[in-house]
Protein backbone atom coordinates (compact mmCIF):
# COMPACT_ATOMS: atom_id res chain seq x y z
CA UNK A 1 0.00 0.00 0.00
CA UNK A 2 1.16 3.57 -0.71
CA UNK A 3 1.88 5.71 2.36
CA UNK A 4 1.26 9.43 2.40
CA UNK A 5 3.20 10.47 5.52
CA UNK A 6 5.81 13.21 5.11
CA UNK A 7 9.25 11.93 4.26
CA UNK A 8 10.76 13.14 7.55
CA UNK A 9 8.25 11.09 9.49
CA UNK A 10 8.84 8.09 7.28
CA UNK A 11 12.59 8.26 7.92
CA UNK A 12 12.00 8.50 11.67
CA UNK A 13 9.65 5.53 11.50
CA UNK A 14 12.21 3.46 9.62
CA UNK A 15 14.84 4.21 12.23
CA UNK A 16 12.42 3.29 15.00
CA UNK A 17 11.56 0.04 13.26
CA UNK A 18 15.23 -0.88 13.18
CA UNK A 19 15.55 -0.25 16.90
CA UNK A 20 12.21 0.12 18.72
CA UNK A 21 13.81 -0.13 22.15
CA UNK A 22 16.17 2.70 21.35
CA UNK A 23 13.28 4.79 20.07
CA UNK A 24 11.35 3.98 23.24
CA UNK A 25 14.14 5.27 25.50
CA UNK A 26 14.80 8.39 23.46
CA UNK A 27 13.42 11.72 24.64
CA UNK A 28 9.88 12.05 23.19
CA UNK A 29 9.56 14.45 20.29
CA UNK A 30 6.23 16.29 20.33
CA UNK A 31 5.03 16.90 16.77
CA UNK A 32 2.23 19.05 15.43
CA UNK A 33 -1.31 17.82 14.85
CA UNK A 34 -1.09 17.46 11.07
CA UNK A 35 2.12 15.45 11.22
CA UNK A 36 0.72 13.35 14.08
CA UNK A 37 -2.41 12.55 12.10
CA UNK A 38 -0.29 11.58 9.09
CA UNK A 39 1.84 9.27 11.22
CA UNK A 40 -1.21 7.65 12.83
CA UNK A 41 -2.92 7.13 9.47
CA UNK A 42 0.23 5.65 7.96
CA UNK A 43 0.57 3.22 10.89
CA UNK A 44 -3.06 2.08 10.73
CA UNK A 45 -2.87 1.66 6.97
CA UNK A 46 -0.21 -1.04 7.27
CA UNK A 47 -1.13 -2.34 10.74
CA UNK A 48 -4.89 -1.96 11.34
CA UNK A 49 -6.30 -2.12 14.85
CA UNK A 50 -6.51 -5.59 16.41
CA UNK A 51 -8.83 -4.96 19.35
CA UNK A 52 -8.83 -7.32 22.31
CA UNK A 53 -12.40 -7.10 23.57
CA UNK A 54 -15.82 -6.19 22.18
CA UNK A 55 -19.14 -7.23 23.72
CA UNK A 56 -21.39 -7.24 20.65
CA UNK A 57 -22.32 -10.93 21.27
CA UNK A 58 -23.69 -10.00 24.70
CA UNK A 59 -25.65 -7.14 23.14
CA UNK A 60 -27.20 -9.65 20.74
CA UNK A 61 -28.28 -11.80 23.67
CA UNK A 62 -29.62 -8.88 25.71
CA UNK A 63 -31.34 -6.97 22.89
CA UNK A 64 -32.65 -9.62 20.50
CA UNK A 65 -32.26 -12.90 22.43
CA UNK A 66 -29.69 -14.07 19.83
CA UNK A 67 -32.36 -13.94 17.10
CA UNK A 68 -30.22 -12.33 14.39
CA UNK A 69 -31.62 -13.52 11.07
CA UNK A 70 -33.07 -10.04 10.51
CA UNK A 71 -30.42 -8.14 12.50
CA UNK A 72 -28.59 -5.47 10.46
CA UNK A 73 -24.98 -5.21 11.62
CA UNK A 74 -24.02 -2.80 8.85
CA UNK A 75 -25.52 0.15 10.76
CA UNK A 76 -26.64 -0.09 14.40
CA UNK A 77 -27.04 3.64 15.07
CA UNK A 78 -30.82 3.20 15.35
CA UNK A 79 -30.71 0.43 17.96
CA UNK A 80 -31.53 2.85 20.79
CA UNK A 81 -35.15 2.97 19.67
CA UNK A 82 -35.79 -0.53 21.04
CA UNK A 83 -33.63 -0.18 24.18
CA UNK A 84 -35.25 0.64 27.56
CA UNK A 85 -32.70 3.40 28.27
CA UNK A 86 -32.30 4.43 24.64
CA UNK A 87 -28.73 3.13 24.52
CA UNK A 88 -27.33 2.83 21.01
CA UNK A 89 -24.86 0.07 20.20
CA UNK A 90 -21.27 1.29 19.88
CA UNK A 91 -20.25 -1.09 17.10
CA UNK A 92 -21.28 -1.77 13.53
CA UNK A 93 -19.57 -2.50 10.24
CA UNK A 94 -19.65 1.11 9.04
CA UNK A 95 -18.02 2.42 12.20
CA UNK A 96 -15.50 -0.43 12.43
CA UNK A 97 -14.24 0.57 8.98
CA UNK A 98 -14.08 4.23 10.03
CA UNK A 99 -12.11 3.18 13.11
CA UNK A 100 -9.55 1.29 11.00
CA UNK A 101 -10.28 -1.98 12.81
CA UNK A 102 -8.74 -4.95 11.02
CA UNK A 103 -9.23 -7.66 13.64
CA UNK A 104 -11.52 -8.10 16.61
CA UNK A 105 -11.75 -10.49 19.53
CA UNK A 106 -15.51 -10.79 20.04
CA UNK A 107 -16.25 -11.62 23.68
CA UNK A 108 -18.42 -14.70 24.12
CA UNK A 109 -19.21 -13.56 27.65
CA UNK A 110 -21.88 -14.92 29.96
CA UNK A 111 -22.52 -13.56 33.48
CA UNK A 112 -20.80 -15.15 36.46
CA UNK A 113 -22.93 -18.09 37.47
CA UNK A 114 -22.51 -20.59 40.32
CA UNK A 115 -24.58 -23.00 38.19
CA UNK A 116 -21.61 -23.94 36.02
CA UNK A 117 -23.44 -26.34 33.66
CA UNK A 118 -25.82 -23.49 32.80
CA UNK A 119 -22.83 -21.22 32.13
CA UNK A 120 -21.35 -23.86 29.80
CA UNK A 121 -24.58 -24.02 27.81
CA UNK A 122 -24.78 -20.23 27.59
CA UNK A 123 -21.21 -19.78 26.37
CA UNK A 124 -21.83 -22.36 23.62
CA UNK A 125 -24.90 -20.32 22.64
CA UNK A 126 -22.71 -17.20 22.49
CA UNK A 127 -20.15 -18.98 20.33
CA UNK A 128 -22.99 -20.03 18.04
CA UNK A 129 -24.43 -16.51 17.67
CA UNK A 130 -20.97 -15.03 17.07
CA UNK A 131 -20.20 -17.52 14.32
CA UNK A 132 -23.61 -16.87 12.77
CA UNK A 133 -23.03 -13.09 12.84
CA UNK A 134 -19.69 -13.57 11.07
CA UNK A 135 -21.18 -15.92 8.47
CA UNK A 136 -24.07 -13.49 7.90
CA UNK A 137 -21.65 -10.69 6.95
CA UNK A 138 -19.08 -12.36 4.66
CA UNK A 139 -18.27 -9.19 2.73
CA UNK A 140 -16.93 -7.55 5.90
CA UNK A 141 -16.07 -10.25 8.45
CA UNK A 142 -13.97 -13.42 8.27
CA UNK A 143 -13.65 -16.04 11.00
CA UNK A 144 -10.06 -16.52 12.18
CA UNK A 145 -8.29 -18.66 14.75
CA UNK A 146 -4.58 -18.12 13.96
CA UNK A 147 -2.25 -15.19 13.46
CA UNK A 148 -1.72 -16.12 9.81
CA UNK A 149 -5.48 -16.16 9.24
CA UNK A 150 -5.76 -12.73 10.86
CA UNK A 151 -3.12 -11.27 8.58
CA UNK A 152 -4.65 -12.85 5.47
CA UNK A 153 -8.06 -11.45 6.37
CA UNK A 154 -6.58 -7.99 6.88
CA UNK A 155 -4.75 -8.19 3.55
CA UNK A 156 -8.04 -9.08 1.86
CA UNK A 157 -9.81 -6.10 3.41
CA UNK A 158 -11.85 -8.17 5.87
CA UNK A 159 -12.18 -7.74 9.63
CA UNK A 160 -10.63 -10.87 11.13
CA UNK A 161 -13.09 -12.13 13.73
CA UNK A 162 -11.89 -14.19 16.66
CA UNK A 163 -13.59 -15.26 19.88
CA UNK A 164 -12.47 -14.78 23.47
CA UNK A 165 -14.23 -16.24 26.52
CA UNK A 166 -14.70 -13.90 29.47
CA UNK A 167 -14.89 -15.72 32.79
CA UNK A 168 -13.52 -19.13 33.77
CA UNK A 169 -16.94 -20.18 35.09
CA UNK A 170 -17.73 -20.90 31.43
CA UNK A 171 -15.70 -24.14 31.50
CA UNK A 172 -17.61 -25.64 34.42
CA UNK A 173 -14.35 -26.46 36.24
CA UNK A 174 -13.59 -29.02 33.53
CA UNK A 175 -10.47 -29.20 31.39
CA UNK A 176 -12.44 -31.37 28.96
CA UNK A 177 -14.91 -28.52 28.44
CA UNK A 178 -11.99 -26.09 28.07
CA UNK A 179 -10.52 -28.22 25.30
CA UNK A 180 -13.83 -28.52 23.48
CA UNK A 181 -14.48 -24.77 23.64
CA UNK A 182 -11.04 -24.24 22.13
CA UNK A 183 -11.96 -26.73 19.41
CA UNK A 184 -15.06 -24.59 18.71
CA UNK A 185 -12.76 -21.62 18.09
CA UNK A 186 -12.30 -19.77 21.40
CA UNK A 187 -8.76 -18.38 21.41
CA UNK A 188 -8.49 -16.76 24.83
CA UNK A 189 -10.14 -17.13 28.21
CA UNK A 190 -10.29 -14.56 30.98
CA UNK A 191 -9.69 -16.66 34.09
CA UNK A 192 -12.43 -14.89 36.08
CA UNK A 193 -15.02 -12.20 35.58
CA UNK A 194 -16.11 -10.00 38.50
CA UNK A 195 -16.53 -12.95 40.89
CA UNK A 196 -14.17 -15.70 41.97
CA UNK A 197 -14.35 -19.03 40.20
CA UNK A 198 -13.95 -22.23 42.23
CA UNK A 199 -10.24 -22.10 41.31
CA UNK A 200 -9.19 -18.43 40.91
CA UNK A 201 -9.57 -15.11 42.72
CA UNK A 202 -11.10 -12.16 40.87
CA UNK A 203 -9.97 -8.55 41.27
CA UNK A 204 -13.37 -7.36 42.49
CA UNK A 205 -14.31 -10.18 44.88
CA UNK A 206 -13.07 -11.02 48.37
CA UNK A 207 -9.98 -13.25 48.01
CA UNK A 208 -10.57 -16.91 48.71
CA UNK A 209 -7.50 -18.75 47.41
CA UNK A 210 -4.76 -16.09 47.44
CA UNK A 211 -4.50 -16.50 43.67
CA UNK A 212 -4.88 -19.79 41.80
CA UNK A 213 -5.65 -23.20 43.26
CA UNK A 214 -3.71 -26.24 42.04
CA UNK A 215 -6.51 -26.87 39.56
CA UNK A 216 -6.32 -23.22 38.46
CA UNK A 217 -2.63 -23.69 37.70
CA UNK A 218 -3.51 -26.75 35.64
CA UNK A 219 -6.00 -24.61 33.71
CA UNK A 220 -3.16 -22.25 32.77
CA UNK A 221 -0.89 -25.16 31.83
CA UNK A 222 -3.59 -26.76 29.66
CA UNK A 223 -4.39 -23.47 27.97
CA UNK A 224 -0.71 -23.14 27.10
CA UNK A 225 -0.62 -26.72 25.83
CA UNK A 226 -3.56 -26.29 23.44
CA UNK A 227 -2.63 -22.75 22.32
CA UNK A 228 -5.36 -20.75 24.09
CA UNK A 229 -4.22 -17.34 25.37
CA UNK A 230 -4.41 -16.79 29.14
CA UNK A 231 -6.27 -13.51 29.76
CA UNK A 232 -5.58 -11.86 33.12
CA UNK A 233 -8.04 -8.99 32.91
CA UNK A 234 -10.49 -9.20 35.84
CA UNK A 235 -8.24 -11.33 38.06
CA UNK A 236 -6.60 -10.37 41.35
CA UNK A 237 -2.94 -9.38 41.61
CA UNK A 238 -2.19 -12.70 43.34
CA UNK A 239 -3.85 -14.59 40.48
CA UNK A 240 -1.82 -12.57 37.97
CA UNK A 241 1.37 -13.49 39.78
CA UNK A 242 0.49 -17.18 40.04
CA UNK A 243 -0.40 -17.31 36.35
CA UNK A 244 2.88 -15.65 35.39
CA UNK A 245 4.74 -18.18 37.54
CA UNK A 246 3.12 -21.06 35.65
CA UNK A 247 2.78 -19.69 32.12
CA UNK A 248 5.16 -20.91 29.41
CA UNK A 249 3.94 -18.38 26.82
CA UNK A 250 2.95 -14.71 26.90
CA UNK A 251 -0.27 -13.76 28.70
CA UNK A 252 -2.66 -11.01 27.68
CA UNK A 253 -4.85 -8.51 29.49
CA UNK A 254 -7.66 -8.17 26.95
CA UNK A 255 -9.12 -4.95 28.41
CA UNK A 256 -7.29 -3.37 31.35
CA UNK A 257 -5.52 -0.16 32.29
CA UNK A 258 -2.54 0.72 34.49
CA UNK A 259 -3.12 0.85 38.26
CA UNK A 260 -0.26 3.33 38.57
CA UNK A 261 -2.50 5.85 36.77
CA UNK A 262 -5.91 4.80 38.10
CA UNK A 263 -6.15 2.72 41.27
CA UNK A 264 -9.11 0.59 40.21
CA UNK A 265 -8.47 -3.09 41.07
CA UNK A 266 -9.35 -4.02 37.46
CA UNK A 267 -6.13 -2.36 36.34
CA UNK A 268 -2.67 -3.91 36.20
CA UNK A 269 -0.28 -3.01 39.05
CA UNK A 270 3.31 -1.98 38.39
CA UNK A 271 4.53 -5.17 40.08
CA UNK A 272 2.90 -7.17 37.26
CA UNK A 273 3.86 -4.74 34.49
CA UNK A 274 7.49 -5.15 35.54
CA UNK A 275 7.25 -8.90 34.83
CA UNK A 276 5.85 -8.54 31.31
CA UNK A 277 9.19 -8.11 29.51
CA UNK A 278 10.27 -11.54 30.77
CA UNK A 279 6.91 -13.14 29.98
CA UNK A 280 6.35 -11.32 26.68
CA UNK A 281 2.71 -10.50 27.43
CA UNK A 282 0.55 -7.57 26.31
CA UNK A 283 -1.79 -5.20 28.15
CA UNK A 284 -4.58 -4.21 25.76
CA UNK A 285 -5.60 -0.83 27.13
CA UNK A 286 -9.29 -0.42 27.93
CA UNK A 287 -11.47 2.61 27.16
CA UNK A 288 -13.85 2.43 30.14
CA UNK A 289 -13.77 5.88 31.81
CA UNK A 290 -13.93 4.55 35.39
CA UNK A 291 -10.73 2.59 34.78
CA UNK A 292 -8.93 5.50 33.06
CA UNK A 293 -9.62 8.72 34.95
CA UNK A 294 -8.65 8.64 38.65
CA UNK A 295 -10.64 11.81 39.30
CA UNK A 296 -13.70 10.12 37.86
CA UNK A 297 -13.10 7.02 40.04
CA UNK A 298 -12.94 9.20 43.16
CA UNK A 299 -16.08 11.06 42.06
CA UNK A 300 -17.97 7.78 41.69
CA UNK A 301 -16.90 6.69 45.19
CA UNK A 302 -18.19 9.98 46.64
CA UNK A 303 -21.44 9.64 44.73
CA UNK A 304 -21.95 6.07 45.93
CA UNK A 305 -21.30 7.13 49.52
CA UNK A 306 -23.80 9.98 49.24
CA UNK A 307 -26.44 7.70 47.77
CA UNK A 308 -25.93 5.19 50.61
CA UNK A 309 -26.19 8.03 53.17
CA UNK A 310 -29.44 9.30 51.66
CA UNK A 311 -31.00 5.84 51.54
CA UNK A 312 -30.20 5.37 55.22
CA UNK A 313 -31.54 8.84 56.03
CA UNK A 314 -34.75 8.55 53.98
CA UNK A 315 -35.70 4.90 54.38
CA UNK A 316 -38.94 4.05 52.63
CA UNK A 317 -38.96 7.45 50.85
CA UNK A 318 -37.31 6.83 47.46
CA UNK A 319 -38.64 10.08 45.99
CA UNK A 320 -36.65 12.08 48.54
CA UNK A 321 -33.51 10.08 47.70
CA UNK A 322 -34.00 10.71 43.99
CA UNK A 323 -34.59 14.44 44.54
CA UNK A 324 -31.49 14.77 46.72
CA UNK A 325 -29.31 12.78 44.30
CA UNK A 326 -30.49 14.94 41.39
CA UNK A 327 -29.35 17.99 43.34
CA UNK A 328 -26.01 16.31 44.17
CA UNK A 329 -25.43 15.44 40.51
CA UNK A 330 -26.17 19.00 39.47
CA UNK A 331 -23.71 20.37 42.02
CA UNK A 332 -21.06 17.68 41.37
CA UNK A 333 -21.06 16.73 37.68
CA UNK A 334 -19.09 13.71 36.51
CA UNK A 335 -15.52 14.67 35.52
CA UNK A 336 -14.92 14.33 31.79
CA UNK A 337 -12.71 11.46 30.61
CA UNK A 338 -10.85 12.01 27.34
CA UNK A 339 -8.57 10.26 24.90
CA UNK A 340 -5.69 11.92 26.76
CA UNK A 341 -6.50 9.79 29.83
CA UNK A 342 -6.29 6.65 27.72
CA UNK A 343 -2.97 7.79 26.28
CA UNK A 344 -1.69 8.37 29.83
CA UNK A 345 -2.18 4.65 30.56
CA UNK A 346 -0.30 3.74 27.40
CA UNK A 347 2.52 6.08 28.44
CA UNK A 348 2.71 4.44 31.86
CA UNK A 349 2.81 0.89 30.51
CA UNK A 350 5.47 1.95 28.04
CA UNK A 351 7.55 3.40 30.90
CA UNK A 352 7.33 0.28 33.09
CA UNK A 353 7.12 -2.61 30.61
CA UNK A 354 8.00 -1.19 27.19
CA UNK A 355 6.11 -0.46 23.99
CA UNK A 356 6.33 -4.13 22.93
CA UNK A 357 3.81 -4.95 25.68
CA UNK A 358 0.93 -2.62 24.73
CA UNK A 359 -2.23 -3.28 22.74
CA UNK A 360 -5.78 -1.93 22.61
CA UNK A 361 -8.89 -3.57 24.11
CA UNK A 362 -11.70 -1.05 23.93
CA UNK A 363 -14.52 -2.96 25.73
CA UNK A 364 -17.07 -1.37 23.40
CA UNK A 365 -20.67 -2.46 23.87
CA UNK A 366 -19.67 -3.58 27.35
CA UNK A 367 -19.76 -0.08 28.87
CA UNK A 368 -22.09 2.95 28.72
CA UNK A 369 -19.60 5.01 26.70
CA UNK A 370 -15.92 5.43 26.00
CA UNK A 371 -14.03 8.70 26.62
CA UNK A 372 -14.85 11.94 24.86
CA UNK A 373 -13.71 11.44 21.26
CA UNK A 374 -13.65 7.67 21.73
CA UNK A 375 -17.33 7.03 22.41
CA UNK A 376 -17.57 4.19 19.90
CA UNK A 377 -15.37 2.15 17.57
CA UNK A 378 -14.68 5.12 15.29
CA UNK A 379 -12.26 6.64 17.79
CA UNK A 380 -9.06 4.61 17.31
CA UNK A 381 -7.43 6.98 14.74
CA UNK A 382 -7.85 9.93 17.13
CA UNK A 383 -6.19 7.95 19.93
CA UNK A 384 -3.27 7.05 17.67
CA UNK A 385 -2.92 10.68 16.55
CA UNK A 386 -2.71 11.65 20.24
CA UNK A 387 0.05 9.08 20.75
CA UNK A 388 1.90 10.39 17.69
CA UNK A 389 1.67 13.92 19.12
CA UNK A 390 3.40 12.55 22.23
CA UNK A 391 6.30 11.33 20.11
CA UNK A 392 5.39 7.71 19.35
CA UNK A 393 6.94 6.65 16.05
CA UNK A 394 5.03 4.96 13.25
CA UNK A 395 6.76 1.68 14.10
CA UNK A 396 5.66 1.95 17.74
CA UNK A 397 2.10 2.73 16.71
CA UNK A 398 2.08 -0.33 14.47
CA UNK A 399 3.21 -2.47 17.40
CA UNK A 400 0.43 -1.12 19.62
CA UNK A 401 -2.22 -1.40 16.89
CA UNK A 402 -1.71 -5.07 16.03
CA UNK A 403 1.88 -6.28 15.77
CA UNK A 404 2.31 -6.98 19.50
CA UNK A 405 -0.83 -9.12 19.86
CA UNK A 406 0.00 -10.96 16.62
CA UNK A 407 3.43 -11.77 18.08
CA UNK A 408 1.79 -13.13 21.23
CA UNK A 409 -0.56 -15.30 19.19
CA UNK A 410 2.34 -16.69 17.17
CA UNK A 411 4.33 -17.51 20.30
CA UNK A 412 1.32 -19.33 21.79
CA UNK A 413 0.80 -21.25 18.54
CA UNK A 414 4.48 -22.18 18.33
CA UNK A 415 4.55 -23.45 21.91
CA UNK A 416 1.39 -25.52 21.35
CA UNK A 417 2.97 -27.05 18.23
CA UNK A 418 6.16 -27.85 20.17
CA UNK A 419 4.25 -29.84 22.82
CA UNK A 420 1.67 -31.40 20.50
CA UNK A 421 2.91 -34.85 21.46
CA UNK A 422 2.20 -34.35 25.15
CA UNK A 423 -1.02 -35.90 26.50
CA UNK A 424 -3.83 -33.69 27.82
CA UNK A 425 -3.80 -32.90 31.51
CA UNK A 426 -6.29 -35.18 33.24
CA UNK A 427 -8.20 -34.30 36.38
CA UNK A 428 -10.58 -36.45 38.36
CA UNK A 429 -14.27 -35.87 37.74
CA UNK A 430 -16.33 -36.01 40.91
CA UNK A 431 -18.71 -38.99 40.54
CA UNK A 432 -22.42 -38.30 40.96
CA UNK A 433 -23.94 -39.08 44.33
CA UNK A 434 -25.56 -42.50 44.53
CA UNK A 435 -29.33 -42.55 44.87
CA UNK A 436 -30.57 -43.84 48.22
Amino acid sequence: MQLSAPSLIAVAAALALASPLAAQKAKPLVIDEAAATATANAALEVAPIFDGHNDVPNQLRARVANQINSFDFEDTTHTGEAHPQGAVMQTDLVRLRQGKVGAQFWSVYVPSNPDEPEAVQEVIEQIDVTKRLIAKNPDALRFATTADQVERAMADGKIASLMGMEGGHSIGSSLAVLRQLHALGARYMTLTHNSNTPWADAATDNPKFDGLTDFGKDVVREMNRIGMLVDLSHVSEATMMDALDVAKVPVIFSHSGARGVNGHPRNVPDSVLARLPENGGVVMVVALPGFLNEERRQWFARRSAEEARLKALWQGQPAKVTEAMDAWDKASPEPATTIQHMADHIDHIRKIAGVEHIGIGGDFDGMPSGPVGFEDVRGYPLLFAELAKRGYSQAELEMIASRNILRVMREAEAYAASVAGEPPIETLITPPAKAE
